[in-house]
């Protein structure tokens, strides 16, 4: 089965960075979509970055021009780079990956939670003022 892994994250000071990574293992296609989702303390979850496997990409508005998400397919991973941190980042962060036929929907790969089936245990962000 497919199996992802986060890490990276922890502490951080209001307009540092942090790069996090999604190891994946076991995927049985041979084309993924692979996402990076947050969720805030008692909030729902929302999608923040997407990328097929031609690297093109997707953003939620809230995070365009700070976050940045990458892919190597090769080595089944993605990292996710949050530059100009702000404490309105501190949320747990979840990676996500679906086949491509599952989770691509207008051209791009989804933000939307229920489109990814396989999902990583999430890492902790907290980002200080």
């Amino acid at each position: 089965q497919v199996q992802l892994a986060e890490s990276g994250g922890g502490s951080a000071q209001s307009g540092g960075s942090l790069r996090l990574s999604c190891q994946a293992s076991g995927y049985t296609y041979t084309s993924y979509c692979l996402a990076w989702f947050r969720q805030y303390p008692g909030q729902e979850r929302e999608g923040v970055a997407a990328v097929d496997p031609n690297g093109t990409t997707k953003y939620a508005d809230s995070v365009k021009g700070r976050f940045t998400i990458s892919q190597d397919n090769a080595k089944m991973s993605s990292s996710l780079e949050i530059n100009d941190l702000k404490p309105e980042d501190s949320a747990t962060y979840f990676c996500a990956a679906d086949a491509t036929a599952y989770a691509v929907y207008g051209g791009l790969c989804s933000l939307d939670v229920p489109d990814y089936r396989y999902w990583g245990q999430g890492t902790q962000v907290t980002v200080s003022s």
